[in-house]
Formats: structure tokens, sequence, C-alpha cells
């Protein structure tokens, strides 16, 4: 059964010295302890208490998971939680604690150094030694080097802390090899809409953590738009819900549609340039190009823009889109690429973004083929793994007469001279690799016709060297 969180257990206090200066010294009450409570922000008095508290990851905490049943047992193990912003890393972290009846300790690999986590590492191997748990939490751990990640393996390995790893980034990448066999991964996924909306209503309906003692009233659709600006981040769902309850207090506790455009003005989507988000979004625009989808792809297109992407990255991602995945089946996707890289630059943005999107829409719904992509890569493999082999003679150039006396240039046919222009039996290859066939134009677009055109020439070539 779920239980609210106890109060951490105190820790013997340590022998102390007596002070010389004040040995009649008390400790007093704070004083302020009540008001710094309230002055709490709301994402905080409303943070989940139990299990059954927590909106969202359904899958993770479904009621039959096997991670759920072990958490409220008690049964804690190390992990890494992978997920974005507001998606509760750090609530389910406290849980695990709580649900364990362990000490919880968390820093920051943003402002923690070795020297803390050291610390941290000793103190919690000191209440190992007296039979009291630690649950270890590390906020945004993929910003540690490897030194620093590699501290934690041996507390992990005697079991004399429970490291919970928090990160935003894919551990995969960012995480050591050795931290990542010592873990779990879970992933938690961003918070849905509809889920949002209930911890936004229980926020409303709390009186002793929440917002009912402001009397707040808002309509279900405007409550929606407020879910839907958190972009799965119920952290800043709560905190938009708490900026406006405060803009309300001018008109009688209405938060109105004009209260939220002054809230909801100028919020930033979810987008981590450089991380795990980034590289999905500019997957998808390039795989949308390619499956020839204008609207999906001008779609793309527009989130990495609005999320701050800088439009330069795309005009490249763009470019090598059109030599890649369009290539000679419509030769004017390069030109156009280029041409819309020199418009941006002259026009900037925001005028110039529309340059990125025309040409997006015409890479979209122009011809594709990766024929030259597959003939380049399949002939770099043939040059990187079967050695160097020499020239042939007739291929070779002799500007000297002793090059003309050794056979260099021998029986080379200037093709211009022969019928057709093409000078059929001549070879082209090395002797010892015989002629290979890299490039298999498609049946599309402009590669169409130049697909006939050699398809009509190997075949007479074959036929003039009685193949």
């Amino acid at each position: 059964m779920s239980r609210p969180i106890s109060a951490p257990r105190r820790l013997p206090l340590r022998t102390r010295r007596p002070s010389l200066r004040r040995p009649d010294r008390v400790r007093t009450p704070n004083l302020f302890a009540a008001a710094s409570a309230e002055l709490r922000p709301l994402a905080e008095r409303m943070r989940p208490r139990v299990l059954a508290e927590m909106v969202g990851q359904t899958r993770l905490l479904a009621a039959d998971s096997a991670f759920r049943r072990a958490v409220e047992s008690g049964r804690v193990h190390s992990m890494i939680l992978w997920g974005p912003p507001g998606c509760g890393k750090t609530t389910l972290a406290l849980l695990l604690a709580h649900y364990a009846e362990a000490r919880f300790e968390a820093i920051s690999a943003v402002l923690s150094g070795l020297p803390e986590v050291r610390r941290v590492l000793a103190e919690a191997q000191a209440r190992f030694e007296t039979g009291e748990r630690t649950v270890l939490f590390v906020d945004e751990v993929h910003r540690f080097n490897k030194a620093q990640q590699d501290a934690f393996l041996p507390h992990i390995e005697r079991g004399s802390i429970v490291f919970v790893g928090a990160t935003t980034e894919n551990p995969s990448f960012e995480l050591n090899s050795a931290l990542l066999s010592r873990c779990r991964v879970h992933v938690l996924e961003p918070v849905a809409i509809v889920h949002i909306e209930d911890a936004l209503r229980r926020a409303l309906s709390d009186g002793e953590r929440g917002l009912a003692g402001m009397a707040i009233s808002v309509a279900p659709d405007l409550l929606s738009q407020i879910a839907q600006a958190a972009d799965g981040d119920v952290r800043r769902a709560l905190t938009l819900l708490e900026i406006a309850a405060e803009l309300a207090q001018d008109d009688a506790g209405r938060i109105t549609e004009a209260t939220l455009l002054q809230v909801l003005a100028d919020r930033t989507r979810r987008f981590d340039k450089g991380g795990e988000q980034f590289y999905d979004q500019i997957s998808a625009l390039h795989k949308c190009v390619r499956s020839s989808n204008p609207d999906a792809a001008l779609y793309w297109l527009c989130r990495m823009l609005d999320g701050g992407c800088d439009p330069s990255y795309l005009m490249r991602r763009l470019l090598r889109m059109s030599i890649e995945d369009i290539g000679l089946a419509d030769p004017r996707a390069q030109q156009m690429a280029l041409a819309a890289w020199d418009t941006f630059e002259r026009l900037g943005s925001p005028e110039g973004e529309l340059a990125l999107a025309q040409l997006t829409l015409f890479m979209a719904s122009a011809a594709k083929s990766n024929a030259g992509y597959v003939a380049y890569k399949a002939a770099q493999a043939d040059v990187r793994t079967l050695g160097t082999d020499e020239v042939p003679l007739h291929l070779r150039n002799a500007p000297t007469q002793l090059m003309k006396s050794l056979g260099y240039g021998a029986d080379y046919q200037y093709d211009h001279d022969m019928d057709g222009g093409v000078a059929l039996d001549q070879r082209g290859f090395p002797d010892a690799l015989g002629e290979r066939v890299y490039y298999q134009p498609v049946s599309r677009g402009m590669e169409l016709q130049i697909k006939q055109k050699l398809d009509a020439l190997r075949a007479e070539r074959a036929k003039a060297r009685g193949e």
C-alpha cells in the first residue's frame, strides 16, 4: 500500500570538541521554515509523495509491471533514468529512496566536481557500514567526464550506494560502458497531454500544497492549452499554471484567454541542440524528403527552425540530400540547394527561411535516385580492398619519347575518331580487375534517359569485345 514519505532518519551525531567561545549556545528554531515552504514553486510543492500520484510513464509504472512491484517492495537497483525534462526522473529517484527506507543524496553533474563526489561516496560508505542504505541521485550524469563516472563503479559493486543517474541524452553515446554495464537503463517518455491535465487539475484542487486557496477558475479548453504548451513537461505545465494564477488575481481569479496570451508568449518547444531530439528530428526531415512526402518534410523543417536550429546546418543537410537521395534523377536539386543557401545568406531570418521551405518542397517532390551514391561506395570499397593495380599502358600519358618507347599510350584509341564517338572495345580498368559495373541508373527522372543510353552502350561494348 502506498504510504506518504516520512522524514529522513537522522544520522548519529559525531563527537565534537566543545566550543570555547559559546559553550552555552543552543539551537534556535527556524522562524522562516513555514514561510520558506510556502515560497517553494508550485511544481516543487506538488511533487508526488507516492507512486499513485505520479502521472504519465504508464508503461514503466503499470500496476503489474516488474519495476513497480520492485519499487513498492523496497527492492531497488542501480539504474539510469533516460528521458526529457519534466518527465519525473527526480521524483522517481526520491520515491525509490522512500520505499526502500534509504537515505537520499542528490548531486548535480553541472555543479559538483570530483572532490564533492568523493565526499558523498565516503559518507555513503560510512552509512553502509552501519547498515543504512543510500540512494545517490546524480542529475545530468552525462555531464560528468570519464574519471568522474568511474568514481562510482566500486561503490556500485560493493552495494554501498544505489546509483540513480538521470540524463536527457542517449546513454549509449554519453555514458561509459563500465557504468552502463552496472546499471539498468529505464526509458521515461514525455508525459501525454491528458496526464498533464490531470496534474494541473490536482494542483487546482489541492488545498494543502496546491492552488485551491486562491479560488482559481479556468475553462477546460484553456487548461488543455497549458498542457499542450508544456510539451510533455509536467514541471513546465505547473510553472505556467502558477504564473497564470498570479496574473488571474487581477481578474477575480479567472484565467482567461488574454491571461494565457501573456503566459504563453514566446514559449519554447522541447529541442536539445546536438542531443537526441535534435538528431531524431533531422532524421525525420531527411527520411520524409527521401520518401517524397513534402508536407511531412516541411513540418519537420519548421519544427527545427522553431526550436532554434541553425539554418546553415539545415542548408548543409539539404545540400547533402540533393546529392545522396536525388542525384542524377534531377540534378537541378543540387543547383537549387546552392541557390537557396546563397539566398538565405543574403536575406537572413526570417525572410530567408522561405528559401529553405521552397527547397525542401522541391526536393521532396523531385524524382529520387541513390544510384550515384551506391556506385561511389562500391568503387570506394574496391579501391580499399583490392590493392593498387597498375594503370594499363594504353591509358597512360606519354609526354616524352622515353615513355613512348616504354609503351605508354600504345594502342590507345581516340574516341572522337571512332564511329559513334566511342571506342567500344577499349578497356578502362586494370587488367587484373576486369571490367566492372558500379553505376546502375534507375528508371526515374532524368536517370531514365541515362539508363537507356548506358544499357545500349554496355550491350554494344560487350558485343565488340566478344563477351
